[in-house]
């Protein structure tokens, strides 16, 4: 069955993408500045127009009237401050004032008969056109309001009202001239924005094809790497994250390049451990024998006393008593002996999995040594712990615990002279060495390399006097090789340290 083809899928240019990014939003910044000028710029030249109507009205109420009227006949235009004629020529501004009977004049800009005849109608409310003006600000002697003026065919601002008590005034000027300079304003800006596009494209291809070529350089690393090609490493500097980012990608070659070394090589050593299988019989052999071994001797007891019960040896009770707890005594150094040894299978089989977790070891010290708090009484030992804060480790807390239950263990049984056991932790480097010492007679040299095996006693005597079947220290053996973790003994002058090792990271 043929398998489906795997879709390509289509990969865009970083670099075209970056410069389409940076283009559309220049393009969209534009519009929006000629969308906004078009909708609020002729609002916000009438808001500033009111402002300049005001600042003339209040310049007119400020001015002496009735002096200007009265020269005006004679001297024109003079009459009027150049103030108020700068103002009016600078802001495009007509304005006219008149009587309460119409009679008495000023003004100053073009068609001032219309525009005073038009003041006229607001003041008596006589026009006709009122209906179309639409009031932008209401004073208390003033209005201010959009008009149309239909013989000049425009749009006017004006404002109108009362000067004082005899006078009124209007000025006005045309929305054409606004209207004018927003549309001219929005050309403007979009002609230079257009220019700015076309500009800032070109800077941008520039920049992005300076960032993108090392982004480039890493993904041709990258596919190199992935053919099992170790050899290309990344040598651009361009003095960013980008450049950490290669050097990694160097590291990171070169560490594959080691590990795919070491696979090779433990391939190898598998290769030597198959050809070593024919050694597991001869070890299943030596397992047999020492078990057999081991066993013998409490069978043996138990099958002796047990008859000696059956045939009513000895009628005393005590004696009965005794042999009963023979046969219990040894039962339970049988069971204890075949836990043990199923421990130890399944931990050297592989079938009991190590569970990885982080934990305090403090805590679980001191929680065996509650645990066997009994037995260190009856020893009359002294246990030193002085650790206190919370050290984490990674392990299997079951076994790690049994480890630490064994080692408290085997002190105790061999505890002589000034009777201490002390439990020490240690930091090294990224690990931390716990170690349990206990007073007493060292152990020979030459039975130290063989205490790790299985059934192996140094003394047998000893051994056969508090139940010990030569496993525990397997166990532990086999419980650190697991976790890849180091074990060992020491001998002092005044004891023997036993001590494994755990990662705190």
């Amino acid at each position: 069955m043929k398998k489906p083809k795997e879709k390509i899928k289509k990969i865009h240019s970083l670099r075209h993408q970056i410069t389409a990014y940076f283009i559309g939003l220049l393009f969209l910044s534009i519009l929006t500045i000629t969308v906004i000028n078009g909708a609020f710029l002729e609002k916000y030249y009438v808001t500033k127009k009111i402002d300049v109507l005001l600042n003339l009205r209040t310049t007119l109420e400020n001015t002496d009237i009735d002096k200007m009227m009265n020269s005006n006949s004679s001297k024109g235009m003079e009459s009027i401050p150049d103030e108020i004629q700068r103002a009016c020529s600078r802001n495009n501004l007509s304005w006219v004032i008149i009587d309460s009977s119409n009679t008495s004049w000023l003004s100053w800009g073009e068609n001032e008969k219309m525009l005073q005849s038009k003041l006229f109608g607001y003041v008596y409310d006589l026009d006709e056109d009122g209906d179309k003006s639409r009031t932008l600000k209401q004073g208390d002697n003033y209005t201010i309001q959009q008009s149309h003026d239909r013989f000049a065919g425009m749009d006017y601002v004006e404002c109108w009202g009362q000067l004082d008590e005899e006078r009124y005034f209007i000025i006005r000027t045309p929305l054409e001239s606004i209207r004018e300079s927003a549309d001219i304003s929005n050309k403007f800006y979009f002609a230079v924005g257009l220019m700015i596009i076309i500009l800032s494209g070109l800077v941008i291809m520039v920049v992005t094809r300076r960032i993108t070529r090392p982004i480039s350089e890493l993904t041709e690393l990258s596919r190199k790497m992935s053919d099992l090609d170790f050899e290309a490493k990344y040598e651009s500097k361009v003095g960013n994250e980008i450049d950490v980012l290669g050097d990694n990608f160097n590291r990171m070659s070169s560490q594959l390049e080691t590990t795919i070394s070491e696979l090779k090589s433990a391939n190898n050593e598998l290769q030597r451990d198959i050809e070593d299988k024919i050694k597991i019989d001869k070890m299943r052999k030596e397992f047999l024998d020492n078990v057999s071994h081991e066993l013998k001797t409490p069978i043996a007891l138990i099958q002796g006393y047990a008859e000696g019960l059956k045939e009513n040896i000895s009628d005393d009770p005590e004696s009965r008593e005794f042999y009963c707890d023979v046969i219990m005594d040894e039962a339970s150094k049988m069971n204890k002996l075949v836990k043990n040894l199923l421990t130890l299978n399944q931990l050297e089989s592989g079938k009991d999995a190590v569970v990885m977790e982080r934990f305090d070891i403090v805590s679980l010290i001191r929680g065996v040594l509650q645990t066997m708090n009994i037995m260190i009484g009856q020893k009359n030992a002294k246990v030193i712990f002085e650790a206190e804060k919370p050290v984490y480790v990674w392990a299997d807390e079951f076994k790690i615990e049994e480890v630490v239950t064994n080692y408290v263990s085997n002190a105790l049984n061999h505890l002589e002279g000034e009777k201490e056991i002390e439990i020490k932790l240690q930091d090294e480097d990224n690990r931390v060495k716990i170690s349990v010492f206990n007073t007493g007679t060292p152990i020979p040299e030459a039975d130290v390399p063989n205490l790790w095996n299985k059934f192996y006693k140094v003394d047998k005597a000893r051994t056969r006097e508090y139940g010990g079947s030569g496993i525990g220290l397997s166990i532990v053996k086999a419980i650190m090789e697991s976790m890849n973790q180091e074990y060992g003994v020491q001998n002092f002058d005044n004891g023997v340290e036993f001590w494994f090792t755990l990662d705190r990271k």
